[in-house]
């Protein structure tokens, strides 16, 4: 258990200071990335209003049972690609949330970049 809680406490210490050097605007909005063992979820985030713009998940919605692997963080992040472009959206700042920029994370951003968003 306490392997656990100092795992958990290393993710937040890397998340805060990632979130001290990524700012999102509102014409480069914050995608970020959240990942559990079930499930992904992907956010664009406007900071200076502290809103969510756009998000996808793998729990509801087109992207409804996709897993935490490789092959679907990259449809997930088509996704939120799509979205993107229907909200106007061409730029993102990305924000791998204290994960590693490897593996589903990074599929997703390539993902994303298929859409055709800048990140």
């Amino acid at each position: 258990m306490k392997r656990l809680i100092e795992k958990r406490a290393r993710r937040k210490r890397r998340k805060m200071s990632i979130r001290r050097k990524i700012v999102g605007t509102p014409e480069r909005p914050r995608l970020t990335v959240f990942k559990s063992n079930r499930h992904l979820y992907a956010q664009v985030i406007d900071d200076s209003d502290g809103k969510t713009v756009v998000s996808v998940s793998s729990r509801s919605g087109d992207t409804k049972g996709l897993k935490p692997t490789v092959a679907d963080g990259a449809k997930l992040g088509e996704a939120i690609g799509a979205r993107m472009k229907e909200h106007k959206i061409s730029e993102a700042v990305f924000d791998r949330n204290g994960h590693l920029y490897h593996g589903v994370v990074k599929a997703v951003a390539d993902g994303a970049r298929k859409a055709g968003i800048t990140l």
